[in-house]
C-alpha cells in the first residue's frame, strides 16, 4: 500500500536528501582524490591536473612504497599492536562494564563517578610519562597497549548496552538453572553482546591503528615504530631518502614525492576500510535489538 505524503513531508525529505548528498560528496571527495592521485602519472599530480579522476596511470609510487622496509616494519608492528591492544581493551572493558551494570553491586555509583571523573581530568603528560618510566614501560611493546587499556566512554556505552538490551529475567533464569557467574557470562551475556563487542572492536582497532602520539613520546627504537610514525615521516617531514633511486634525477624525484605521499596514505588506510564493512551489520543489529525491546 502506497503511503500518501503531504507537501511538508516531501519538502522535508527533499531537504534531507540534499544535505545528506552534500555531506556524502564532502566525505567521498578526499578519499577518491587521494586514491586517484596515488595511481596517476607523477608529472600530472605535480602539475595539479588531478582533480577527481586519475590522469594517466602509474604504479611507480606503489613500487617505491612496497620496496621500503620501514613500511613493512611499521605494518607488522601496527598489526601486532592492534590485535593485542584490542584484545586487552575488550577484556578490560567487558569485565569493567558488566559488574557496573548490576544494580546490586556495592559501591556501584561511587565507582562509576570515579571512572567518569577520568574523562574530564587527567594527571597531565609529564606525570603520566614519569609513571610509565617508573614502571619500565618506556620503549617496550607494552607501552603501546597498556596505558589505554580502558576507554571510559566505551565502558559507559557497553554498560548502558547491558542495562538496556539484556533482560534481567535471563539472569534470573540462569540462576535458577544453577549457572554460576562465569557460566552466565559465557552462555548468556557474551552471545547477546556480539553487536556491542563488534562496535568496540571497531572503535578500539581504529584507535590503535591510527595511534602515533604514544609512539612518538614513549618509543626510542625505530624497530618498534608503528606504521603511523613512518607515515608521518613521509607525509609531514618529507623523508623519502630510502625510497629514491640515486640514478633518478632531481626533477623525477620531485614528481614522485607527491605520488608517494598519496600512495602511502592509501596503503595505511586499506586495512581499516576492509574491516569496516564486516562490522557494519552489527551496528544495524544493535539498532534492531533496541527497537524491538518492549
Amino acid at each position: 500500500m502506497k503511503i500518501h505524503q503531504s507537501r511538508s513531508d516531501r519538502v522535508f525529505d527533499g531537504v534531507n536528501v540534499f544535505f545528506l548528498t552534500v555531506i556524502l560528496c564532502l566525505t567521498l571527495y578526499p578519499l577518491i582524490y587521494v586514491l586517484s592521485a596515488s595511481v596517476s602519472e607523477p608529472a600530472r599530480v605535480m602539475n595539479g591536473e588531478v582533480i577527481l579522476l586519475p590522469r594517466g596511470f602509474s604504479a611507480t609510487a606503489y613500487a617505491k612504497v612496497f620496496k621500503n622496509n620501514d613500511i613493512w616494519l611499521g605494518y607488522g608492528n601496527t598489526i601486532l599492536y592492534t590485535l593485542v591492544g584490542t584484545a586487552i581493551n575488550l577484556v578490560m572493558t567487558f569485565f569493567g562494564a558488566y559488574p557496573l551494570s548490576k544494580k546490586d553491586l556495592w559501591g556501584r555509583k561511587v565507582i562509576s563517578l570515579l571512572l567518569l571523573f577520568t574523562m574530564y581530568f587527567s594527571g597531565g603528560m609529564i606525570p603520566t610519562y614519569l609513571i610509565i618510566k617508573q614502571l619500565r614501560l618506556v620503549d617496550t611493546f607494552w607501552v603501546m597497549v597498556l596505558p589505554g587499556a580502558i576507554a571510559t566512554y566505551n565502558l559507559i556505552v557497553m554498560r548502558t548496552y547491558f542495562v538496556s538490551s539484556i533482560p534481567g529475567e535471563l539472569f534470573e533464569a540462569a540462576e535458577i538453572d544453577g549457572a554460576g557467574v562465569m557460566r552466565t557470562i559465557l552462555n548468556v551475556v557474551l552471545p547477546l553482546s556480539m553487536p556491542i563487542l563488534a562496535v568496540m572492536v571497531l572503535f578500539y582497532a581504529v584507535g590503535h591503528w591510527n595511534s602515533y602520539f604514544n609512539a612518538l613520546i614513549y618509543l626510542n627504537s625505530r624497530a618498534r615504530y608503528p606504521l603511523q610514525i613512518f607515515l608521518r615521516e613521509i607525509v609531514v617531514q618529507n623523508q623519502f631518502s630510502d625510497m629514491m633511486d640515486t640514478t633518478e634525477g632531481f626533477a623525477e624525484q620531485a614528481m614522485l614525492t607527491e605520488s608517494i605521499k598519496y600512495c602511502t596514505i592509501v596503503v595505511a588506510s586499506v586495512p581499516m576500510l576492509i574491516l569496516y564493512p564486516f562490522i557494519t551489520k552489527y551496528f544495524t543489529k544493535g539498532v534492531m535489538l533496541g527497537a524491538i525491546k518492549g
